[in-house]
């Protein structure tokens, strides 16, 4: 529940976002705790401050453009080693929104890049990877496999880029990361050169500012 929170609480009322809690929600969830949270935390009523009504109507942005900054840093260490799985494809469920994504993005003459993260744990299977990149040659679609290559090519460094002992990116992991991809992308797709734009290098100035200031705080 509390990723779910992450991920929706934030978005404007939209069908999409209706639509989005209706697909993600976890036994024991109730729509209406979405459209009213403060329900989801009747119990504890004679703990609400004025800032839990405050962000009931307005919420401040939590992530940059939808990365959700860490600076602190906790080296890698040691994971149990993967156990066999009796089945190696992906949940109906994992399916079902991939075909999705892949069809709405043809739909809108959109290139879709999948692409498997530097995580070291949970255990990414060959076998998966296997399926992923068979899924990518028969929808014609790019597939990068991030952690195959995290320390030969995308540079990362295990021991200062993860803010979890592996399992996710802290922000100089994600800078990496996000080098790494965009020389990709600007080489494989011409994405337009949008600095010139008045408007686009405003936006991304007040957006740098932000990012600056929290990675620098």
């Amino acid at each position: 529940e509390a990723y779910n929170r992450m991920a929706l609480d934030g978005m404007r009322w939209s069908k999409t976002k209706w639509n989005a809690i209706k697909a993600s929600m976890c036994d024991g969830e109730n729509m209406i705790d979405y459209i009213f949270p403060i329900l989801r935390y009747h119990s504890r009523w004679n703990e609400l401050t004025s800032d839990d009504f405050k962000y009931w109507f307005k919420k401040d942005l939590v992530s940059f453009n939808g990365y959700y900054l860490r600076t602190e840093i906790m080296p890698a260490g040691d994971f149990p080693p993967a156990r066999p799985l009796a089945d190696y494809n992906f949940g109906d469920k994992a399916m079902k929104y991939l075909d999705k994504m892949t069809e709405l993005c043809k739909e809108k003459g959109i290139q879709l890049v999948l692409i498997k993260s530097p995580s070291l744990y949970p255990h990414w299977y060959d076998e998966w990877d296997e399926n992923m990149e068979k899924y990518a040659e028969e929808h014609g679609i790019t597939y990068i496999n991030m952690l195959k290559i995290a320390e030969s090519e995308v540079g990362i460094d295990y021991s200062q880029d993860t803010y979890d002992a592996g399992l996710h990116m802290n922000v100089t992991g994600a800078e990496k990361c996000s080098d790494y991809l965009g020389k990709i992308l600007k080489e494989k797709y011409s994405l337009e050169d949008h600095r010139n734009d008045e408007k686009m290098s405003e936006y991304w100035k007040k957006v740098e500012e932000r990012y600056d200031a929290a990675k620098n705080g």
